[in-house]
């Protein structure tokens, strides 16, 4: 019933710029936070961005400076602009939602399908 769906990922070169979505749809109360992983061929999945319902975000050291995740409330989509990329940014990135489907306490978890990221020359 809930689904996230994902684009804006492609090939880039290296200093370049990539904006990524990530809408979610469905049947649900609320979405409370929203967030983007990444993972790279051999290695585990690791946290990009977090973003809170009221709107405080988390960054990972390693994209600090460069990345800047929002939403738009309205329209429940969650956007992760993505400057000056480094060919070590290249991975699968993810989009994730925690999100309470009835007035209740109990949040589930939601993932995208994944949208590949590739930043090379």
């Amino acid at each position: 019933q809930v689904q996230l769906v994902e684009s804006g990922g492609g090939l880039v070169q290296p200093g370049g710029s990539l904006r990524l979505s990530c809408a979610v749809s469905g049947s649900f109360f609320a979405v409370n936070v929203m967030g983007w992983y990444r993972q790279a061929p051999g290695q585990q999945r690791e946290l990009v961005a977090t973003i809170t319902g009221a709107g405080v975000t988390i960054y990972a050291d390693s994209v600090k400076g460069r990345f800047a995740i929002s939403r738009d409330y309205a329209k429940n989509t969650m956007y992760l602009q993505m400057n000056g990329l480094r060919p070590e940014d290249t991975a699968n990135y993810y989009c994730t939602a925690s999100i309470r489907r009835t007035p209740a306490r109990r949040v589930d978890d939601y993932w995208g399908q994944g949208t590949q990221v590739t930043v090379s020359s």
